[in-house]
């Protein structure tokens, strides 16, 4: 009876603890004060086709803040939590949707950027100041999948993604060594690439033909792999590729979408339906009105705009989670936004 006892208050405890967890860890801080009314004019719609994916009674919420670049969320059903990538703070970040407790998950994290989990829900991850690729076994220990290509350093890994078949894709920009904010400066050694870890552990290349590649998924049936040019002129695109019948090469480059001026394309996610949830902001020309752009632009199949998500920051990812993965988790700048939606994740 007293160690039922005493276990039940140390559960309670713990579940204390979590729950005064600061959601407000750096300078960059600031409040939010979320729609008041239904439906929340912050989710537009742009074509009519998205009107049945915006929930009448969802509307967009801050759940932590403080952090100085947020990048690369995953969702851990299993632990029913979400982990967020805060670069140039050198460490990933913890925000549990059980009891809204947030806080530091890993640091240092070697500046990781993208995150992703593997056929058996391990944690991978793209490292920009070891310039690999890892994936965290389920005892914590840190295992080494790719670190160079043909003799040579990668730049700084940046975005990842896991197929059905256990292969790993992730691309390849010189981000986290243009300079000392997301890493260590250093010269490239690789062109800007897309490459693959098979199943086996064999790395081969995918592509090198794009410039500064950045997020990247593919369709619901896997048949595509879209992949964004972030460096591209004069505007930011996703380029889509066919997969091969072998399920590790491309072919096809075809331009599927066009940032069309100011805008610009970062990391992504497809739902089940195939529409594309893609981070948008600005990209930094003197035109362009940030207050315009900040936040999640959607798109059909057919590569057509059709909602947007407006938050008060550039949304740099994204990820589906929440018991049905229809919650919508956007990491922008400094914070964690979530909204829940009528679509799910595809993967």
């Amino acid at each position: 009876m007293n160690l039922t006892r005493r276990g039940l208050l140390a559960t309670a405890g713990a579940a204390a603890t979590a729950m005064t967890l600061p959601r407000r860890t750096g300078a960059q801080s600031f409040d939010f004060k979320p729609n008041q009314r239904y439906p929340d004019a912050s989710v537009e719609i742009l074509d009519p086709s998205f009107a049945r994916h915006r929930l009448f009674s969802s509307s967009v919420e801050q759940l932590a803040t403080g952090m100085r670049w947020a990048e690369g969320p995953v969702w851990f059903g299993d632990g029913r939590y979400v982990l967020v990538s805060d670069i140039p703070n050198n460490r990933i970040m913890r925000y549990d949707e059980a009891n809204g407790g947030w806080g530091v998950f890993r640091q240092p994290s070697n500046f990781a950027n993208g995150n992703a989990r593997d056929r058996q829900g391990r944690l991978l991850s793209c490292e920009h100041l070891t310039r690999r690729v890892t994936r965290t076994e389920y005892d914590g220990k840190i295992t080494v999948l790719a670190d160079g290509f043909d003799g040579k350093r990668f730049n700084s890994p940046n975005d990842i993604v896991c197929k059905s078949d256990g292969s790993i894709w992730f691309t390849d920009p010189p981000f986290g060594i243009a300079g000392e904010w997301e890493g260590d400066k250093a010269a490239p050694e690789l062109p800007h690439s897309v490459y693959r870890i098979a199943p086996d552990g064999k790395l081969g290349l995918i592509t090198a033909d794009l410039a500064g590649p950045n997020g990247l998924a593919f369709s619901p049936d896997e048949k595509k792999l879209y992949v964004v040019e972030s460096r591209a002129q004069p505007n930011r695109v996703i380029w889509a590729y066919d997969v091969g019948a072998d399920g590790s090469t491309v072919s096809n480059k075809t331009k599927f979408i066009d940032a069309n001026g100011p805008g610009a394309l970062d990391g992504f996610k497809v739902d089940t339906d195939g529409n594309l949830w893609c981070g948008w902001g600005s990209n930094g020309s003197p035109t362009a009105k940030p207050e315009d752009l900040d936040g999640v632009m959607v798109f059909n199949p057919f590569g057509k705009p059709i909602g947007f998500i407006r938050l008060p920051e550039r949304c740099a990812n994204l990820t589906f989670g929440g018991p049905k993965k229809n919650r919508l988790f956007m990491a922008s700048c400094h914070s964690l936004y979530a909204l829940y939606v009528e679509a799910r994740g595809a993967v």
